[in-house]
């Protein structure tokens, strides 16, 4: 029996919360019914990644968490004022929540975010904290939308890879007999960012400008590429700042972004080549979509790449999208990650769900 759930999603990038509206069984049924994504004010934003990156104080972070957890109570409200036919059949929400620490070789991940004032200011039950079941039972915690491509292009012709570009990578590849193989590729679009912003003063290089004007440095790339992350088979997931290793220090300004632009779609590549078979077509989803030079690298090396707005899929909502999805898919019972896509022991169906009252 379907659900109309509302997923929500808060990048490694910080730029905002996603909210999606979703109608779904959790298997096949998947009907989109809206999305929208509320943007951070620059200090919550500024207070997010510092968050993620430095031990901050734990007052500190318990006061982020709330006023995190209430701009999520914002989007979903502003979500079903947009969408009134459907908001008052909103049964669920998937709160993802925000990442501020991931070390999956030392079995931590932590997102942090209240589902209680959620509940509480929504009047629905909360599923979150998707990853830590995962960790706990030997596997990654990511990537977990790979269920959900599978179940998306489960029509495509076989071998079919689906590509995430957010803060970081990831390929889910989907084979000619059922089988799936995924995990995070390498840094998505999280070094071109930070790049943008501290050299340029640019909120991110999202047209490509930056990078455009400049030459790849390939010594730079195979230097950055040479971390023991890459030479890992799949699955396996990474933090947005394991690859502050990778140095364009040296670089000019669009130099440097061009550099960054190959290091995600060479690291890409290389993840893709090891897998059973290349993929006939590659579907690509996330931020990364709209930055046309990594879009240009990613076809010299792929081969066959297609937006998933081709598909009929928002590129930008597609993961709160999946947080719905998963949230039903845990309501029921119904695994989240298997060996396979995450490398837990066996299919595992955790997360908590929350009720105020």
């Amino acid at each position: 029996m379907a659900t109309i759930v509302v997923g929500l999603m808060s990048g490694t990038s910080g730029d905002g919360v996603d909210a999606a509206l979703l109608d779904t069984d959790g298997e096949d049924k998947i009907g989109f019914l809206g999305g929208l994504t509320l943007p951070y004010d620059e200090d919550l934003r500024t207070r997010l990644l510092d968050a993620a990156q430095h031990d901050i104080p734990l007052m500190e972070l318990l006061r982020v968490e709330k006023l995190l957890s209430e701009h999520h109570v914002q989007a979903v409200r502003q979500l079903l004022e947009d969408n009134p036919k459907v908001a008052k059949k909103v049964e669920l929400v998937g709160f993802h929540g925000h990442t501020v620490r991931h070390a999956a070789n030392e079995g931590i991940c932590w997102q942090i975010g209240n589902p209680w004032i959620l509940s509480r200011d929504l009047g629905l039950p909360v599923v979150n904290d998707f990853r830590r079941c995962d960790v706990a039972g030997g596997g990654q915690g990511a990537p977990l939308v790979a269920m959900f491509h599978r179940a998306l292009f489960s029509k495509e012709p076989r071998p079919t890879v689906v590509l995430n570009i957010g803060g970081v990578a990831n390929v889910t590849w989907l084979g000619q007999n059922h089988e799936i193989i995924a995990g995070d590729t390498g840094p998505g679009c999280g070094l071109i960012d930070e790049w943008a912003q501290t050299m340029a003063n640019l909120p991110h290089d999202r047209d490509g400008h930056l990078a455009q004007a400049g030459k790849v440095d390939w010594d730079t790339v195979e230097a950055a590429l040479e971390s023991p992350f890459f030479g890992l088979p799949l699955p396996k997931s990474a933090d947005r700042y394991d690859f502050d290793h990778v140095d364009v220090s040296a670089l000019s300004v669009e130099d440097g972004a061009a550099t960054l632009c190959a290091v995600t779609a060479e690291a890409v590549y290389r993840a893709v080549k090891k897998l059973p078979a290349m993929p006939k077509k590659t579907w690509i989803t996330g931020g990364g979509v709209h930055h046309p030079v990594i879009m240009r690298m990613l076809g010299e090396r792929l081969g066959e790449i297609r937006n998933i707005s081709e598909y009929g899929l928002n590129p930008d909502t597609l993961e709160a999208e999946c947080f719905a999805w998963l949230a039903v898919r845990h309501q029921r019972g119904l695994p989240l990650t298997i060996p396979e896509t995450t490398g837990c022991k066996r299919p595992l169906s955790g997360a908590v769900t929350v009720t105020f009252g």
